[in-house]
């Protein structure tokens, strides 16, 4: 990419022309071919969401750690070479941090092939109808949206800083879905039933009003621990909602779920090092947190050959719901906390 990039302070993209959309779909075309190198976007629905929606548009400015302390990069900067590394960056497969708060990470936008993982296991087709919960900088909604439409969207944020933040780079980038200001945790009851939730928070259990608000066979993707998990709803045998399914192989690390639902978390005090720093096995201990002493988790994860964490899932079934290895009627299983859990 040319080191310069762009005018600082020329028209809005939202109200002229953008004077980084050459650079900017250069770089994003490279994204993209790196995401579709690793195996992503095989959906070419998808693969021309991410070629065609422009990720900078939602990060106007991001943060970078520099030296141990955060350091923002912004499309306006007078220096046309920290423009070029604002713009370059918010084209790298990764995440970036959007907003703090107190010096604590509030909100940002998702690593894009992660991104692509779980829009792929929505499963969607043309006519579904989504709910997104957490609309961060608006990216994953517009990408929802150019693949079914703004109506067909409705995002949610606990945050009106952020859910107006949302609205506000939507707008630049054409996109109007419905950003709803409300506690995720309790959907979006006035726009249900849905075909799909999806969840760029860290979740302690499902909430109930998910499920509930959903079509029966609707998906939802959304991380718990430190994996993803993919859920069907369904219904139990008194024709309450009901939901379950595995999760994928790939980790993901997300900020909390904001409001009423917090994150366990399990003390890995004196277990051996090799376990402490083994990512499957830190899975398990936060998925067990609230279940299982460390120790007794460490036994398990031996016993059961270090199992990767498609060998687990979650089920929520009348008016419980637990997370399982290998079987969800079988012998591992471990109630997850929440309102009705």
């Amino acid at each position: 990419m040319a080191a310069h990039a762009g005018p600082p302070h020329g028209p809005r993209p939202g109200a002229g022309a953008d004077p980084f959309a050459r650079a900017g779909a250069e770089a994003r075309a490279a994204m993209v071919r790196e995401i579709v190198r690793g195996g992503g976007l095989a959906d070419p629905a998808w693969r021309a969401a991410f070629e065609e929606v422009p990720r900078h548009l939602f990060v106007p400015s991001y943060f970078v750690v520099e030296g141990g302390v955060y350091e923002r990069l912004w499309r306006e900067d007078p220096d046309p070479g920290r423009r070029a590394r604002w713009l370059s960056g918010a084209y790298e497969d990764g995440p970036l941090a959007t907003r703090l708060r107190d010096g604590a990470l509030l909100t940002s936008s998702s690593q894009p092939s992660l991104m692509a993982v779980m829009l792929d296991a929505l499963e969607l087709r043309g006519g579904d109808t989504v709910l997104e919960i957490g609309a961060g900088t608006g990216y994953n909604a517009a990408l929802l949206a150019h693949r079914l439409g703004d109506d067909a969207v409705t995002t949610v944020d606990l945050d009106p800083d952020i859910t107006e933040s949302a609205r506000s780079h939507l707008a630049e980038a054409g996109r109007r879905p419905v950003v709803v200001t409300g506690d995720g945790a309790r959907g979006c009851r006035e726009r249900a039933p849905f075909d799909a939730v999806v969840a760029t928070c860290t979740l302690p259990s499902v909430p109930p009003d998910w499920p509930a608000q959903c079509h029966p066979g609707a998906r939802i993707v959304a991380p718990l621990s430190t994996g993803l998990m993919a859920l069907r709803v369904g219904a139990d045998a008194d024709g309450r909602p009901s939901a379950e399914g595995r999760f994928l192989r790939t980790s993901a690390y997300f900020v909390p779920l904001r409001g009423g639902m917090g994150v366990p978390e399990n003390s890995a005090g004196g277990l051996p090092r090799r376990a402490i720093e083994n990512e499957l096995f830190r899975f398990l201990l936060t998925l067990t947190a609230d279940s299982l002493d460390p120790r007794e988790a460490l036994s398990l994860w031996e016993r059961e050959h270090r199992p990767r964490r498609d060998r687990f899932g979650v089920t929520v079934r009348g008016g419980r719901q637990w997370a399982w290895l290998d079987d969800p009627e079988g012998p591992y299983v471990w109630p997850l906390g929440g309102p009705e859990a």
